[in-house]
């Protein structure tokens, strides 16, 4: 059997594996911005198209860097991005996301606390749609293409959960007006996304459920998202009421019921692994 020098056990070391993609994954995103910003600030196209066209920049260079640094770091195929089953998986996160938000918001509004001001013209929706499509794209790559699929293939599947999506919510911590409801809530939907790319072994799927979610809530019916200021949004919204049902400051992720369905849609997709055998066991228990 090879014994490996000190200098590989290191390269080879799930530390370093991810703090290396993450200085680089990060200094991407930083540079990225700052060059699709100024090139952007060049054109005469309008505000809105501008900051769609840098989330699209920005994501794009996202998902390279990350195909990039591990073909060459792991020298294997990046099947996380794969073509295959791309539509499928867009679709359906598309659709849980809705409909958990959906519901969220309904219940908002059967207690009385939610009522429409106004339907605004579709084009306002276009900066939301491209923040929220590049906070997706960036996120999921991070905790769960980085964080939770290095920790798994060392410590498996349920560890790698509870660390990457405690990690998830606390850094949502730092958000305005955060609480432990919201906390509760980032978490278990951190938990949701884990679980959804442990089913498809492809983070489209988690991309879309974690976009759909936070478009549809301040895209679509002018939710505030995470404590962060309010964006443009298809319908404009009166939301106030109790903060357990409405989320107060921080928005609808700190509703109560926002938890209990994110964690309902956990519990079915772990069933589904279960069936499917995706999880995958810490190293101590493979033969």
């Amino acid at each position: 059997m090879e014994t490996l020098t000190l200098k590989q056990k290191t390269f080879n070391s799930p530390l370093t594996k991810i703090i290396l993609a993450l200085l680089i994954f990060m200094f991407v995103v930083v540079i990225g911005q700052q060059i699709a910003s100024k090139l952007l600030a060049l054109t005469p196209l309008d505000k809105d198209v501008r900051s769609l066209l840098k989330g699209l920049f920005v994501s794009t260079a996202c998902i390279l860097s990350y195909i990039f640094f591990f073909k060459k770091y792991d020298k294997r195929d990046i099947t996380e991005f794969a073509a295959k089953g791309f539509l499928s998986n867009v679709m359906i996160g598309i659709a849980i996301g809705f409909v958990l938000q959906a519901l969220t918001i309904l219940v908002i509004y059967l207690n009385g606390n939610y009522s429409v001001i106004a339907v605004n013209p579709i084009r306002l929706i276009l900066i939301p749609f491209a923040l929220m499509f590049t906070v997706a794209i960036i996120e999921e790559v991070l905790v769960r293409g980085i964080v939770f699929r290095i920790i798994e293939e060392k410590l498996g599947s349920y560890i790698s959960l509870l660390i990457s999506s405690l990690i998830f919510g606390g850094l949502h911590l730092i958000n305005p007006h955060s609480g432990f409801l919201s906390l509760l809530c980032i978490t278990m939907a951190g938990l949701l996304f884990g679980v959804a790319f442990m089913y498809s072994r492809n983070l489209w799927l988690p991309i879309a459920i974690h976009f759909a979610w936070n478009f549809t809530q301040s895209g679509i019916f002018g939710a505030i998202t995470s404590g962060n200021e309010k964006t443009n949004s298809l319908l404009e919204a009166k939301i106030q009421g109790p903060e357990l049902i409405t989320g107060g400051a921080f928005g609808p992720e700190g509703s109560i019921q926002a938890v209990i369905f994110c964690t309902l849609a956990t519990i079915l997709l772990l069933v589904l692994c279960h069936k499917k055998n995706k999880i995958v066991a810490p190293y101590w228990k493979r033969k």
